[in-house]
């Protein structure tokens, strides 16, 4: 089994890095693989609403790194997202990428497991907590929890590695996903049958 956590922050080696580190450790200490993929500095582009990708399978744009964050998510058995908090948000690169990933290829990620994690000075934890959630909840991706929102305070690494409650909810988290997984894994009972889709505009019928 293999956890894939996505650092979505500018700083390769940074508070939410520091964060979703602790998550990692865990798993490793729980026998699940971990791999942390940085979303990188460069342009990334918004969704130009084309839908390319619905004939594709994957986004019509070659020329960041959206197609290569799709494939390394499916290939994993469960997803950590991670980002700082930016005006009581996500990164805005990391929400441009997940708008484009979850709508070209989400329906390979459905029914895995995954998890949110945010890093913030002071405010915005719980805001930018809920944001990254819905991409989960939308494509019925079971949600691991922990004993309090996943988010770490500081300012810098060190600052975010003193926040000893937040240090903790990190390892409860990774020991929660890693319980997560192998019971999924176990089989206890198949995975839901979908109902044939319905999608409405909140307009019915004349």
């Amino acid at each position: 089994m293999k956890v894939l956590l996505v650092n979505g922050s500018p700083r390769v080696a940074g508070c939410t890095y520091t964060a979703l580190s602790e998550v990692a450790g865990e798993l490793r200490k729980n026998g699940v693989d971990t791999e942390i993929f940085h979303i990188g500095t460069q342009p990334v582009r918004g969704c130009a609403a084309c839908r390319r990708c619905v004939e594709l399978g994957k986004c019509v744009f070659e020329d960041d790194i959206c197609n290569e964050m799709s494939e390394r998510m499916a290939a994993a058995d469960g997803i950590v997202i991670g980002s700082p908090v930016y005006f009581s948000g996500p990164n805005g690169a990391l929400c441009a990428l997940l708008d484009r990933v979850f709508f070209s290829t989400g329906r390979r990620f459905q029914h895995k497991p995954a998890a949110a994690v945010v890093s913030c000075r002071r405010g915005g934890a719980s805001a930018s907590f809920d944001r990254l959630n819905k991409y989960f909840t939308i494509l019925q991706m079971p949600v691991a929890s922990s004993q309090y929102w996943n988010a770490v305070h500081g300012n810098t690494p060190d600052e975010a590695r003193r926040d000893l409650e937040g240090m903790q909810i990190m390892r409860t988290l990774g020991r929660n996903m890693a319980w997560l997984l192998k019971s999924v894994a176990a089989g206890e009972g198949p995975i839901p049958a979908d109902e044939k889709r319905v999608t409405t505009n909140f307009i019915g019928e004349k």
